[in-house]
């Protein structure tokens, strides 16, 4: 009988850059107080869940999530590997700018004329991530913004490797990623995710999703039910 892997691919928690509502690609900034809250509840609403590894980008605000979501759950020392595939999209010149003229600028392109148009569209289904991800790349001036495509086959195939090596041993496994939320978009959009997103991908949201006999299945997208348990079990009124 093939084994099954169980991943809980979970948003970062919100960073400095995120406060300031500035493009965070490869940009890096690190969690601010309510970041390190949102993970350390995060951590706490998976403490029936025990992880057998752990991995994240290899952008520090991954990283110190993941290590503050083991910590808070009790699982300090797993280690946490880094992977260049979960990186966040690059938005090249739109790197560090404020949110609203990139995604202005997109939605204009996309012959919007207003930003919440195109927002709703893609949430409804009648516009895709892949096309503002795509409009981006084609608007960037330096010719290095990533296009849907690209960021969506380097993700896919650091799962794909993780899967592999997981469950060569032939056990069930339950495996934690900390990404970003337009890598996340990307990697699971055309493995089924693209039917279960209602909404934005908020800080520490969660998407689960198993491998098993060589076929990835999203179960959930934007899951924010493990945070609200730990602020549960933290006494936090909601």
């Amino acid at each position: 009988m093939a084994s099954t892997l169980v991943f809980y691919i979970a948003r970062h928690g919100k960073t400095l850059m995120n406060t300031l509502d500035k493009v965070q690609g490869w940009c890096d900034s690190p969690l601010t107080d309510e970041g390190i809250k949102v993970a350390e509840y995060l951590g706490k609403g998976f403490k029936d869940i025990s992880f057998d590894a752990a991995y994240c980008s290899d952008l520090r605000r991954t990283r110190q999530t993941a290590q503050t979501v083991l910590k808070a759950k009790g699982q300090p020392d797993l280690p946490v590997t880094e992977m260049f595939g979960f990186r966040e999209a690059c938005f090249g010149s739109y790197e560090a700018g404020f949110n609203h003229r990139m995604w202005g600028d997109a939605a204009l392109y996309m012959h919007y004329t207003r930003l919440e148009d195109m927002y709703n569209d893609i949430f409804s289904g009648k516009a895709s991530h892949s096309d503002t991800l795509d409009a981006i790349n084609k608007l960037d001036r330096m010719g290095i913004a990533e296009s849907f495509a690209q960021v969506e086959e380097r993700a896919q195939s650091a799962l794909k490797e993780i899967a592999a090596k997981e469950s060569a041993d032939g056990q069930d496994k339950t495996i934690l990623v900390i990404a970003h939320g337009m890598s996340i978009i990307c990697l699971l959009h055309n493995l089924g995710g693209k039917d279960l997103l209602k909404g934005a991908l908020d800080n520490a949201a969660v998407c689960k999703v198993t491998y098993t006999e060589g076929k990835f299945t999203v179960h959930t997208m934007g899951d924010m039910s493990y945070v609200n348990k730990g602020k549960e079990l933290a006494g936090v009124e909601q």
